[in-house]
Parts: structure tokens; C-alpha cells; sequence
């Protein structure tokens, strides 16, 4: 059952609660994964996450259904895409500065309005579709200066290589989203929490054989924290949804960039481009623009299908 969004105050004091707990996250991978492979630090973050999840959900009293499932291949391919934006986005992560990586993240969306036209046949009207080339072209003002150093420095390049697997884990993450979009017509969104984290774990583990890197305990310590915000940013970002609408919330996902580019600076020594700012108000721009375009349909929708209910 639907619960009504009727605090708007606490959805938004959520949302940025998340925010905050996933770039922090965001940060803690930074710290320790220099020179570990993404598919320990994948398996670190998918398996400590279960822990507050599981807590959230015995609280919630929804452990027990949490594991009833319905379509199990369904969470298999969802896990599979999902695990794989993780990789090559904690790949990224690892060489460029936490602001581009951020920025650069915020082509998911986007991406995932292109593929719902493609893929699943959804309606996309000139509004969106200029609101998402803007986005695009504004991450590709942040990208471009790193991609152009694969002419100048050849196939070394950290930065341009971190670029493009970021953009990379933009578009397997925009394709998980339409497969989670799929998921939600027949699955709580508990049971999908919980079995994303677990098949991301056990998959993750996977590669061990290909070598993991032996970690000291404050890497450890540092992976185990990013897993914790990893799991509580999803229990956070799922209660936000609770108290507000989506429309509401969401244009806060933005003020990723602020927190980043703080963190960034104080803890990694780092500052934004001219090029990274300027992107990445474009981007934020069109992304608010497609969430307000979304909200005023969905108005509009709610007014078309209250004027055809018969009056009696």
C-alpha cells in the first residue's frame, strides 16, 4: 500500500541525508581503494550494505517477505548490470577527482530517458528531449578535456580512462534503472534492495580469483564504512520517498556536486575546473528542467483522469 507523501520537510531532510552518506561512501572508496581491484571494492560495498539493510528491514517487520520472490531471473539480470555500473564506476572513481566523477555520474539519468524511448516504447516529448541533449552536452564539456588527453598521452591516461569509465557506468546504470522499473510492477521494493545486495555480493566474489589486493585494517576499515553508507544511503533514499514526492526530492540529488567538491577539497586536496562547474551547471540545469517537466504531466494526468471519473 501507497503511503502518502505528507512531509515534505523530512522526504527533502532525507534526501539530502543521502546525499551526504553517499558521497561520503563515495570518499571512503577513494581513500582506500587506490590500487585495489573494483571487484573487491564492489564486493566490500554490496556486503557490508547488507547489514543496516537487513537491521531496516527486521525493524520494518518486512524481513521475512523481503525474501519472497516471484522472478528470481528478473533480480539475476538486475544484479548482473547493476554489479557491473558499480565496477567500472569505482573504477573511475579511484583516478579521476571526486567532482568529475559526480558530475560526470549525472549522465544515469539522462541516459535512462534515452534508453526508456528506445527500450521499453515510453513517450518522449521535444520538451525532454531538448532538456536531455542539453544535459549530455554539458557533460560532455566536463568529460572532453580528459578524453581529448588519449591524443596527447595515448591509452596511460588516468584521467581519460577514469572519464570513460564513468560514462560507461552511467549507461549500465540508466539500463539497471529500466530493468528495477520493470521489477516494481511485481516486486517491493525490499525484495529488491535486499536481493540486489546480495547478488551484487556473491557475484563481486566472483573475482577474487582474478587477485585481490591484501588489505591493512584501516583499508579494511575504510571499505567496511562505504559498504555501511552504501546500505544506509539506500534506506535513507527509500524513506525519502515516503514523506515527499518524487519530484520534490529529487532535484536535491544535485547537491552531490557541492558536498563532493567540499570533501574533495579538504580531504583529497582537490578543486574543480572551470570546465567541471560550467558542465555541471548545465547538466544540473536540464536534469531539474526533465523533473519539473515530469511533475507538471503528472498533474496534468491527475486532473485528466479525475475529470473522466463519473460524478455521482
Amino acid at each position: 500500500m501507497a503511503v502518502a507523501a505528507t512531509n515534505p520537510l523530512r522526504g527533502i531532510l532525507m534526501k539530502i541525508a543521502s546525499v551526504t552518506v553517499f558521497v561520503g561512501m563515495q570518499a571512503s572508496i577513494k581513500l582506500a581503494g587506490s590500487g585495489m581491484p573494483s571487484g573487491q571494492i564492489t564486493f566490500y560495498r554490496s556486503a557490508f550494505a547488507i547489514v543496516p539493510i537487513l537491521v531496516y528491514l527486521a525493524l520494518r517487520g518486512e524481513l521475512r517477505s523481503a525474501f519472497q520472490t516471484s522472478n528470481p531471473l528478473g533480480h539475476l539480470k538486475r544484479g548482473l548490470i547493476g554489479v557491473a555500473a558499480m565496477g567500472v564506476g569505482f573504477y573511475g572513481l579511484v583516478l579521476l577527482p571526486l567532482p568529475d566523477a559526480i558530475a560526470i555520474g549525472y549522465a544515469m539519468p539522462l541516459l535512462a530517458v534515452v534508453f526508456a524511448a528506445l527500450f521499453l516504447g515510453e513517450t518522449v516529448r521535444a520538451y525532454r528531449w531538448t532538456a536531455v541533449f542539453v544535459g549530455l552536452v554539458g557533460v560532455m564539456i566536463i568529460s572532453w578535456p580528459k578524453l581529448t588527453l588519449f591524443s596527447q598521452q595515448g591509452f596511460g591516461s588516468t584521467a581519460a580512462t577514469g572519464a570513460l569509465a564513468v560514462l560507461l557506468s552511467a549507461g549500465l546504470g540508466a539500463a539497471a534503472m529500466l530493468q528495477v522499473r520493470q521489477l516494481v510492477q511485481e516486486e517491493k521494493t525490499a525484495t529488491i534492495v535486499l536481493f540486489f545486495s546480495l547478488t551484487a555480493s556473491l557475484l563481486s566474489a566472483v573475482t577474487w580469483f582474478f587477485g585481490w589486493q591484501v588489505l591493512s585494517w584501516e583499508a579494511l576499515g575504510l571499505m567496511a564504512l562505504a559498504g555501511f553508507f552504501g546500505g544506509l544511503g539506500q534506506i535513507l533514499l527509500t524513506e525519502s520517498y515516503r514523506h515527499a514526492d518524487v519530484s520534490t526530492v529529487a532535484p536535491f540529488e544535485y547537491t552531490s556536486i557541492i558536498l563532493g567538491s567540499v570533501i574533495a577539497y579538504l580531504l583529497f586536496d582537490e578543486v574543480p575546473t572551470l570546465t567541471t562547474l560550467v558542465g555541471a551547471a548545465i547538466v544540473v540545469g536540464a536534469g531539474i528542467f526533465i523533473i519539473y517537466r515530469e511533475h507538471r504531466l503528472g498533474l496534468e494526468r491527475r486532473a485528466a483522469r479525475k475529470a473522466a471519473t463519473p460524478q455521482g
